[in-house]
């Protein structure tokens, strides 16, 4: 059995949405469970305190999440070309996981919703992906052997699923079907990577 933790931040529930279809994803494969969790907002002029369990959605992530995990998605809305900075905010405290090394040789893979199409999609992908760099994850994208990736018109890349939307822009199918191969991909890797361990 391998355990995906899906680790997001969604201020309106987009990044949700693309959450919830990756963990479809992963539990499409046998013997893949998926494990949703998000962070607290943060405060711009004070440390912010926040309940251990939200009023609603996944349960805040802690580091033993991440600690005990066979691979992680990591999804935030675009700001300005970057990852949010709540979830920022959380993987700047994960020192400690850095220095035992508990992520190094786990898949990690890296997903995003923005507000207009060229909203910055690619670089907060590729920003996301330099922590998981630090830890020593190993990074996986979409294969252009996704079909999806040829025909969308709002959303998907190879670095990861995105998506745009909007109050008029729900998610397209084909930006649901990149996110459910990328679930896929991400927990039959971490199978493939757990069978060669033993």
């Amino acid at each position: 059995m391998v355990k995906i933790v899906i680790l997001y931040y969604s201020r309106d529930g987009a990044t949700a949405e693309m959450a919830n279809i990756i963990a479809r994803g992963v539990e499409s494969v046998k013997n893949a469970e998926a494990v949703l969790r998000t962070v607290p907002d943060v405060s711009p002029v004070c440390e912010k305190t926040a309940s251990t369990i939200p009023a609603d959605g996944a349960i805040y992530v802690d580091l033993d999440d991440l600690r005990h995990c066979d691979g992680l998605a990591l999804g935030s809305p675009t700001r300005f070309g970057n990852m949010a900075a709540p979830l920022k905010y959380f993987l700047d405290n994960t020192t400690e996981l850095w220095f035992s090394g508990a992520l190094s040789g786990k898949p990690a893979g890296v997903f995003t919703s923005t507000g207009s199409l060229h909203g910055g999609q690619e670089s907060t992908l590729l920003s996301m992906m330099l922590p998981l760099m630090h830890h020593g994850m190993l990074l996986l994208g979409l294969p252009y052997s996704e079909n999806a990736l040829h025909d969308t018109k709002s959303g998907g890349t190879p670095y990861g699923p995105s998506r745009t939307t909007n109050e008029d822009l729900a998610i397209t199918e084909h930006e649901k079907t990149l996110c459910l191969a990328f679930g896929k991909r991400l927990a039959q890797t971490a199978l493939h990577l757990k069978k060669s361990e033993q």
